[in-house]
């Protein structure tokens, strides 16, 4: 079975709960807030917060209103971060996980590169300077268990379950309620469909998803990736080269100032 989630925008109260059951049970850090706002905490993703919500004033219809975005990697059907590792670091399963291997990554930055949504981040205070994101709760799948935050939230925003019954669940309700709800459910088709999805009752724009065709990016990725072996080799032959003549240069003239002058 591969898994989805669909989160709700229009029940999301900000509580955090499930950004907070993410750092225990991944064993993550708190961060540092002194010189961040006093609502959002902290301001973007890291290496040591996987899941965020996001803080946004959006005007609808002449009016102010919060809306509360839960930021995380959307694990993709076809992820073009696997595609963009030179190491094979990274790896999809089954379950619709998007995996990174520690004992692969190199830290190269590729992946966060290629990544549409801007997910990864790299690990600056690590030695082995990682790069690291949410793993789906990968563990708790594998024991039977639902992720951490959908577990945690307590407004029900989060569904967790087989893909193709939460995008029939996300139909229905956008059916049901269009005044609720806008005619998109975001990650059912962008770029080629993501496991995690939304329905919002504002435009996602708005709340600054990107906006994404439906074409898969690994094919794309495939095509830059294989041109950097060659791209590689001829950097490589023109440092070679400049260093050469460098080095020559540098001998004529130790040659020419050691040559006694004649009177």
């Amino acid at each position: 079975m591969e898994y989805g989630m669909l989160i709700d925008l229009s029940k999301c109260m900000g509580c955090r709960g499930c950004q907070y059951a993410c750092k225990q049970w991944n064993d993550l850090p708190a961060e540092e807030t002194h010189n961040w706002g006093s609502y959002q905490n902290p301001p973007a993703l890291s290496a040591k917060t996987w899941t965020l919500i996001s803080f946004h004033e959006v005007e609808e219809d002449g009016k102010l209103d919060w809306v509360f975005l839960k930021e995380q990697c959307m694990h993709c059907l076809e992820p073009a971060c696997i595609s963009a590792c030179p190491v094979a670091a990274l790896r999809k399963t089954e379950e619709g996980a998007v995996l990174r291997d520690e004992k692969r990554c190199i830290g190269c930055r590729y992946c966060m590169v290629a990544c549409p949504f801007g997910i990864p981040r790299f690990d600056w205070e690590s030695p082995l300077s990682l790069v690291k994101k949410c793993n789906f709760c990968i563990d708790r799948l594998h024991a039977g268990l639902t992720p951490a935050c959908a577990k945690t939230c307590p407004s029900g925003a989060i569904s967790f379950g087989e893909r193709s019954s939460l995008i029939q669940e996300a139909e229905a309700h956008i059916r049901d309620n269009p005044d609720k709800y806008g005619d998109h459910i975001y990650g059912k088709d962008e770029v080629g469909g993501t496991a995690v999805m939304y329905i919002s009752p504002v435009p996602f724009e708005k709340l600054g998803l990107p906006s994404l065709g439906k074409e898969p990016l690994p094919d794309l990725t495939w095509r830059v990736m294989s041109a950097v072996p060659g791209a590689a080799v001829g950097i490589t032959a023109l440092l070679s080269g400049i260093y050469w003549v460098t080095k020559r240069r540098a001998e004529v003239q130790k040659e020419t100032s050691n040559t006694p002058k004649e009177e």
